[in-house]
């Protein structure tokens, strides 16, 4: 638990940075230099980029990619002030927030839910936590199934993040924060040439932060140093290293009563905040070498080795508010996951030209292992049936978490190929097509059920890929794709394989999608998507008793709209409008049947953030937010209702190294509810909360 703030990483990271920037001298030899990489000042750029998509692993600009997706650049993060996946989310059309118990990041793509489907630079970062934006250049929003390129899972899209790299540039900058609820963080950001073929960058954090919920608290820390090495005409080699650690409290707001949130103070905690601590440690260490040959082939080989240690506990309300008494039930939990995730990429591009057609040749190979610890320890109270009263719902006696309820150990190897081919046919008309095999081994073991529970499941799956795009305009593209990704048995958290499951083949999702994408002008996107997503192979209860079968699943069909970038020189705008509907296409069990909504699939969102400068020292922000009724989970019993939500910001710049920025969450003061995690864990949304920042440029 949270209990005293230092800028322990913040002053390594100066102290790093200045001993080594300082202590070698720079050659004077200019021939061979480090290429530089694009590294935007603050309210220098847009809210548009159209480089390529990391995560899609290939040099095609956006306009040539068959599938929806959402960039946001560091300068929307800068101008909201975001910190976290879930602000990133907010702007994103066809991804919704969910509340992810109070201890890690949960999202909904297109009405598939995920807490593994999180990439970092194009490699998985799967674990459950609360990730931090600190050391982040840009995120990525992949929208749509698509195993071509990310292998298992990422059943409606995926959510990567792009990391600031060591390009050469001169970085000084700070950014101190304090607001609401004792919010406190601290952020540096280094960088500089070493000499002509060595660069260094290290971002570096330390935050301490209350709640407007009671006795949460929260208090993260991390460190990022980044080498770049210039080691040839044609290559360069990075290499990072991240220890990041999260510390909070794990909040999973109130319960429900008649089907809609139980109308309390949005402050009130359910349970026992002192006794649902959740923490984070990650270490991880990555590599990442290319080269290009004279022939024109572009190798691209990341490596990444992460560590992570994870738990959280929980004493929280596990039920409705009782009409009869007025009480609510308690449940309490510990969990516990050690993984070790080791992955290898290695990516080819080459271009090559047959007469009057060109192909854009993007083959890989991707090996990986994780190996997984999972234990899960029931509470145990002094009461058969704990319960509290609604109007005082602080749970006060104590809780034990004696042996374990499960206690399971994993390890995964992964195996992928993959080849995917952009067949310029004509300027007017292009295809792309690709196909991954992927095997995923996973050795299960239950150590609570002795040689009846280790078990060995291997999956050897192909997961097709194929686009057609019409140019009818050079800055605009038409599409028509579709896609394919699947989730094992072992599930996105890689520990829900059992005895029961593992002869089924994994779920499936295919996604059927048409789109429009148009460059108004250089600083000035738009684009729109018509799509259909279909899950099946789903497990539900056989009509036997005792036996399980598979059926059609869910469908999701949409539209997204989007506009981002520049109106004018002056004016910025990000927006976005999603259409939903989402139902099951089966029953799934007694209660949960044919035709019920998805669980948080709003019918309807919307947002648009707009940024005006006044003049050269002021500008202002404004953005509005809707989203529609949701229901909280697939029983359809209890819905949270529609809201809008209105945020603001002012800019000054005071000389050219410093500028204030105020940002004001929930200007109106807006009562609503943020997220759920089911009917009975609803977040309400936080009451008008304030930021103030210095950037600082030295």
């Amino acid at each position: 638990m949270p209990k005293s703030f230092t800028l322990s990483p913040s002053r390594i990271a100066l102290a790093v940075a200045g001993t080594l920037i300082s202590s070698v001298g720079y050659a004077d030899d200019e021939s061979r230099v480090i290429p530089k990489v694009q590294v935007t000042a603050p309210f220098e750029s847009s809210y548009v980029d159209n480089r390529p998509v990391q995560a899609l692993k290939s040099d095609a600009p956006l306009l040539d990619v068959p599938q929806a997706v959402t960039v946001i650049t560091r300068q929307l993060m800068d101008d909201q002030a975001m910190q976290s996946i879930a602000d990133a989310i907010r702007y994103v059309p066809g991804i919704v927030t969910a509340q992810g118990e109070g201890n890690r990041d949960a999202a909904v793509f297109r009405g598939n839910a995920s807490t593994g489907d999180f990439y970092i630079d194009g490699i998985r970062d799967d674990v459950q936590y609360y990730r931090d934006f600190y050391n982040i250049e840009r995120v990525e929003a992949v929208k749509g199934a698509n195993a071509m390129i990310f292998g298992r899972g990422g059943s409606g899209g995926v959510i990567n993040r792009t990391s600031k790299q060591a390009g050469g540039e001169r970085i000084r900058e700070a950014v101190v924060t304090v607001g609401s609820h004792d919010h406190k963080r601290v952020a540096v950001d280094l960088g500089d040439q070493v000499n002509a073929n060595v660069a260094l960058r290290i971002n570096a954090m330390a935050e301490q932060s209350d709640s407007y919920r009671n006795g949460v608290e929260i208090e993260r820390k991390g460190i990022n140093p980044v080498m770049t090495w210039q080691a040839g005409a044609n290559t360069s080699v990075s290499v990072g290293y991240e220890h990041f650690r999260d510390d909070r409290i794990a909040d999973r707001g109130i319960p429900s009563f008649n089907g809609r949130p139980f109308e309390t103070d949005v402050s009130t905690f359910f349970g026992n905040a002192e006794q649902s601590p959740t923490a984070v440690r990650v270490d991880a260490l990555t590599a990442y070498l290319e080269h290009g040959f004279a022939n024109g082939l572009v190798l691209r080989n990341r490596t990444r080795f992460a560590d992570y240690d994870k738990f959280y506990q929980n004493v929280y309300a596990n039920s409705s508010v009782s009409p009869t008494t007025g009480r609510l039930g308690i449940g309490a939990y510990h969990d516990a996951t050690q993984r070790r995730n080791r992955f290898n990429q290695t990516d080819l591009n080459y271009t090559i030209s047959t007469g009057s057609v060109r192909h854009k040749l993007a083959a890989g190979l991707e090996l990986g292992r994780q190996e997984t610890d999972n234990v899960r320890r029931a509470g145990v109270f002094p009461a058969a049936s704990p319960s509290v009263a609604a109007t005082d719902p602080r749970y006060t006696a104590t809780v034990a978490f004696p042996a374990p309820t499960t206690s399971n150990h994993s390890v995964a190897n992964i195996t992928s190929v993959y080849l995917q081919d952009h067949i310029e046919l004509s300027p007017q008309w292009h295809v792309v097509a690709g196909l991954r095999h992927d095997r995923f081994s996973v050795d299960f073991r239950n150590r609570l059920a002795g040689s009846n529970g280790a078990f060995k499941v291997t999956d050897t799956p192909f997961s097709p890929r194929a686009g057609l795009i019409y140019k009818p305009l050079e800055a605009m593209s038409v599409y028509a794709s579709v896609s394919r990704a699947y989730v094992p048995r072992a599930g996105d958290q890689l520990t829900s394989l059992t005895a029961s499951n593992r002869a089924f083949e994994p779920e499936q999702f295919d996604n059927t999608e048409i789109g429009v994408k148009w460059d108004l002008h250089q600083s000035l996107s738009a684009s729109a998507a018509v799509y259909k997503l279909d899950r099946t192979n789903v497990v539900v209860p056989g009509p036997v008793t005792g036996t399980s079968i598979l059926v059609d699943g869910q469908t999701t069909r949409g539209l997204e709209l989007e506009l981002a970038g520049q109106l004018t020189p002056s004016w910025n705008v990000m927006g976005g409008y999603a259409y939903q509907d989402a139902e099951l296409t089966a029953n799934q069990s007694a209660t949960v049947r044919s035709g019920a909504k998805l669980a948080m699939v709003p019918k309807h969102t919307f947002s648009l953030w707009n940024r005006y400068n006044l003049n050269q020292q002021w500008g202002v922000g404004l953005g509005v937010v809707y989203r529609d009724s949701l229901y909280t989970s697939t029983t359809n019993t209890t819905m949270l209702p529609s809201f809008t939500r209105v945020d603001g910001a002012l800019y000054y710049r005071i000389d050219k190294q410093l500028r204030l920025q105020l940002n004001v969450e929930n200007l109106f003061d807006k009562k609503y509810y943020a997220s759920a995690h089911n009917d009975n864990n609803i977040t309400p949304g936080a009451p008008r909360s304030v930021k103030l920042s210095l950037h600082a440029g030295f």
